[in-house]
C-alpha cells in the first residue's frame, strides 16, 4: 500500500513539472497599432531585441505581429511592453502621448 501511495505521489510530481516546463519555441500572436513600412521595422527591430525572441514579423494590413519566443527567457508581455516603449500601442501597453507624437507622420496611426 506504501508503494502504490508513494508512486502515485512520484507520478503527479512528475506531470507538475512537465507541464511548468517552458517552451523554446512558443509561437503567439497580437495586434500591434501601426501604418507602414517603417512601422513594420521598427516593430520588428524591437521585437528582435528582446533576448529571447526568436523570430517577429508584423503584418501591415492585419497588424497581427506573430513571434516565436523563448519562454525561458522571456514572454509576451515583456516584448509588448517593448513595442509600447518604441511607440506602437498593443493591447495590454499603450505608447506614452510624447512618444506617439515623436513618431514619423506616416506611423501616427489612429489611436484607439
Amino acid at each position: 500500500m506504501k508503494t502504490i501511495f508513494t508512486t502515485i505521489l512520484l507520478v503527479l510530481a512528475i506531470a507538475t513539472f512537465a507541464q511548468q516546463q517552458k517552451s523554446k519555441n512558443a509561437k503567439f500572436t497580437t495586434e500591434i497599432s501601426g501604418n507602414c513600412d517603417h512601422c513594420k521595422q521598427r516593430i520588428e527591430k524591437t521585437a528582435l531585441s528582446i533576448a529571447g525572441v526568436k523570430s517577429a514579423s508584423w503584418n501591415v494590413e492585419s497588424k497581427i505581429l506573430t513571434v516565436i519566443i523563448n519562454e525561458q527567457k522571456t514572454d509576451l508581455a515583456t516584448v509588448k511592453k517593448a513595442i509600447a516603449k518604441s511607440g506602437h500601442d498593443t493591447d495590454a501597453d499603450k505608447t506614452t502621448p510624447a512618444i506617439y507624437t515623436s513618431l514619423p507622420q506616416c506611423c501616427q496611426y489612429e489611436r484607439k
